[in-house]
């Protein structure tokens, strides 16, 4: 699976732009799978199992991650730009970013000694930035990089200290490889997965899957905020690494089904998996658009926890992604029969 997560981060893939990670999933499929992309993007994977479900089950993981899109172009050669989703301004400044072309660009702005006393104290936010590509006046900019464009944190894919994980698009490109790896054993029942598009940016690509395939019900793969570390007090944690697959009661964009969720915690039990809840009401995901689509879904979402979220070093642990990925498959199972 870590193969599959290495390369899946490798590719490039802002919300609306998620072509390359597309193209590799695609790659990746069995020749006994069949798929299909619909109008907004969303990759929609069928396989045959052993025979047909009671239900229809629909399991969904984003294919985008969250970037930067160019805005303006100024006459010195500078970039203004805006986020494409949740990234924090402050923790941009001096992030090395990339262009599909190859074009390589710096997050800057005005040194902290240039600055006033009041510009010190404020907020920082993306107005007061700009990416540099080394440019000297528009016209040369141009020749590089248009308005429209995205940029991507440019950084590597490393495994460090006892089985951690540190890459970009981690989220939620370990959905995309718990998918896949499903995708590739043999089933005992059908299944349909959905990569889906425009997660970032309000779970868009899910709600028009959902009309699409209309299952019994869901189930979203993803990465959530975990916040671990030195003086964040307990309850304030959300979830911890090491500890297993998250299983969300409550978001900010969903209100899970009780059933399922009591249901993913037994099974997580019967089978010995380690598994645990989030101790706040934060974050969304897919779950948000499908749980009210097509006259309701009964959703349930299975999460890798994952520190710095929406930054080019989110960091997961190996054993809670397997966890992930075992609960998942069994989940799937015992709905298909529910």
């Amino acid at each position: 699976m870590f193969d599959l997560l290495k390369n899946l981060c490798a590719q490039d893939g802002c919300s609306g732009d998620e072509r390359a990670v597309t193209k590799y999933i695609i790659s990746q499929l069995p020749e006994d799978c069949a798929y299909k992309i619909d109008g907004l993007g969303n990759l929609i994977v069928t396989k045959k199992g052993m025979k047909t479900p009671k239900n229809k089950i629909m399991l969904a993981a984003h294919m985008d991650e969250v970037g930067f899109i160019v805005t303006y172009i100024t006459e010195d050669g500078y970039l203004k730009f805006a986020p494409v989703g949740g990234v924090n301004a402050p923790a941009a400044i001096g992030r090395q970013l990339h262009f599909r072309n190859g074009t390589v660009g710096v997050i800057g702005t005005k040194a902290m000694h240039q600055m006033t006393k009041e510009e010190r104290e404020k907020d920082v936010e993306f107005d007061d930035l700009m990416i540099d590509i080394g440019a000297t006046d528009r016209e040369q900019a141009q020749q590089k990089v248009m308005p429209g464009d995205c940029a991507y944190f440019d950084c590597g894919y490393t495994e460090l200290g006892s089985g951690m994980i540190k890459s970009k698009a981690i989220d939620d490109r370990i959905g995309c490889a718990i998918l896949l790896l499903l995708l590739k054993k043999k089933l005992p029942f059908d299944i349909t997965c959905v990569f889906t598009v425009q997660e970032e940016i309000g779970a868009r690509g899910a709600k028009a899957a959902s009309y699409t395939v209309k299952p019994d019900y869901a189930m979203v793969i993803e990465a959530t905020t975990a916040c671990d570390f030195a003086g964040v007090s307990d309850e304030k944690r959300i979830c911890e690494l090491s500890k297993g697959v998250v299983i969300s009661y409550m978001d900010k964009g969903t209100i899970y089904s009780k059933e399922l969720y009591n249901a993913a915690f037994a099974k997580a039990r019967e089978l010995k998996f380690s598994a645990q809840t989030k101790t706040m009401i934060a974050g969304g995901n897919d779950s948000s658009a499908i749980s009210v689509s097509a006259g309701g879904i009964p959703t349930i979402a299975l999460s890798v926890p994952c520190r710095y979220l929406h930054t080019p070093s989110c960091m997961i642990n190996k054993e809670d992604a397997l966890a992930t990925a075992s609960l998942a498959a069994a989940m799937f199972c015992e709905l298909c029969e529910k």
